[in-house]
């Protein structure tokens, strides 16, 4: 469980400017805690890949120890729940996302571990047809009483959301900005009825303005917590389709309902489809037969500790494979590492037997 003090100083160093959550965890590696980054030597700071002596001066900033004690305060007052990448309550799905949030905060301590979990997405205008689908879905899927993962938007999330409470499910609305808020304004009223079995969940600050590119980031953790990522409209362009990228690109099934060729909100669906990026969905049994919920416990006895096992950047290697094998100078450009790190560190990859060298320097993961 984190502390105190490092989570104030985490709240500190999540504040510099251009520091995103594969940077903190590499300083926390190299550093050992959050205070330490604070009061190292700048020679050790210096030492960590992609840390330049830019970053180093601004933790010199009192203002980032204001914003900090500010923050903590506000998470104090409002009871709310934080859970650090390293503690055992951190959602386990999402753990074993190298770019995971370094700390998310909830509305109450709701409990991830041994469930299945799923997100459902898709278009904020979605139709009478997709209404009825998702609620449908998730009536007939409630028996494997799923924890129904959304971002409170308009249209397909916010009616997967009152699917969820009307099945007696637990339901996490994944939200773009601090839990000062919520938005849009009008889906407050849902929050009492959230809350009281499920949670908001952010790994944004308060007071963290409303803008676009919050929600793409968003969706990594929508992505990131499930076991699938389930669209039931979206338009060729749109939030869900990137949802769905992000849960391919993490390993994780996905599923579309298809749509007809002229339907526009069935387009992107049916793109999801046509790459192979997607399942075909038409019914909940093909999410159970797929996932194989009638041969399984969900449990996280099912899935390979990944982080507990890995540094960031073996985390970062193993992700990059997670598709194909890879030549070792292109996994390199992918990776952004030197050959000799690479090396390193696909040899500590191999002795964990989670990858392997094919002839012609290919890697591939086990």
């Amino acid at each position: 469980m984190i502390t105190e003090t490092e989570l104030f100083y985490l709240l500190a160093l999540s504040s510099v400017p251009n520091t995103g959550d594969v940077t903190i965890k590499k300083l926390l590696e190299a550093c050992g805690s959050s205070e330490a980054i604070f009061k190292d030597k700048k020679s050790n700071i210096l030492k960590v890949s992609g840390i330049g002596s830019k970053f180093y001066n601004h933790l010199n900033d009192k203002a980032l120890l204001i914003k900090a004690e500010k923050e903590f305060d506000f998470i104090n007052r409002n009871n709310i729940t934080v859970k650090f990448y390293k503690d055992e309550n951190y959602p386990f799905l999402l753990s074993q996302c190298y770019d995971s949030p370094v700390y998310l905060f909830q509305s109450n301590n709701l409990d991830f571990s041994n469930r299945l979990i799923l997100s459902v997405v898709g278009t904020r205008k979605v139709s009478s047809s997709g209404i009825q689908f998702v609620e449908g879905l998730i009536d007939d899927l409630k028996a494997y009483n799923p924890i129904i993962v959304s971002g409170l938007a308009y249209g397909t999330d916010i009616y997967a959301h009152k699917s969820a409470l009307s099945c007696g499910l637990q339901t996490v609305g994944c939200i773009a900005h601090g839990l000062d808020n919520i938005y849009p304004a009008v889906h407050s009223k849902y929050i009492n009825s959230i809350n009281d079995s499920g949670c908001l969940l952010t790994d944004f600050k308060s007071e963290t303005k409303i803008v676009r590119g919050n929600f793409l980031r968003r969706n990594r953790i929508i992505a990131g917590l499930s076991e699938a990522t389930i669209v039931i409209e979206s338009g060729e362009k749109g939030g869900s389709l990137v949802t769905a990228d992000i849960a391919h690109s993490y390993n994780r099934e996905v599923f579309a309902v298809p749509g007809r060729p002229s339907d526009i909100n069935g387009k992107g669906c049916n793109n999801l489809i046509k790459n192979q990026v997607a399942n075909v969905l038409t019914n909940a049994e093909d999410v159970v037969n797929v996932l194989g919920l009638n041969n399984k416990t969900i449990s996280k006895k099912n899935k390979p500790k990944l982080n507990l096992n890995l540094d960031i950047n073996e985390a970062i290697v193993y992700e990059t494979l997670f598709s194909d094998k890879l030549e070792l100078d292109e996994l390199a450009k992918k990776c952004n590492m030197p050959i000799y790190e690479l090396n390193s560190l696909i040899f500590g990859l191999e002795m964990k037997n989670l990858v392997r060298v094919l002839p012609g320097k290919l890697i591939e993961r086990i």
